[in-house]
């Protein structure tokens, strides 16, 4: 039942009237996230389970890349070149989207 469920949750719903910085719906996050989803879900037709979740890391990484502002592709080729010269294991956090400089 709707009514229950607005009693249960009545604190937490009225949260955005107390601190301006919660927003009074979610759609801008659901907006940000959607093309993660769908990658992944889009992941399941990868025809086998090692593909898809092969496909699903990558997807993952390319949404990452856009939400952060980055071209995938810049941000990708950089990355796998940066692996491929020996980039340190102990510094991969140097290799994610939010950490990537695009060269000039």
């Amino acid at each position: 039942d709707k009514l229950a469920y607005i009693h249960r949750h009545w604190g937490g719903l009225q949260t955005f009237l107390a601190d301006g910085r919660v927003e009074i719906d979610s759609n801008s996050v659901e907006n940000l996230i959607r093309p993660i989803a769908l990658n992944r879900k889009n992941a399941l037709f990868a025809g086998h389970d090692e593909g898809g979740r092969a496909w699903g890391r990558i997807a993952s990484l390319i949404e990452t890349a856009k939400i952060n502002g980055v071209g995938p592709f810049a941000y990708l080729k950089s990355t796998l070149e940066a692996i491929a010269a020996g980039h340190p294991k102990n510094r991969v956090d140097d290799l994610l989207p939010w950490n990537f400089q695009p060269s000039s």
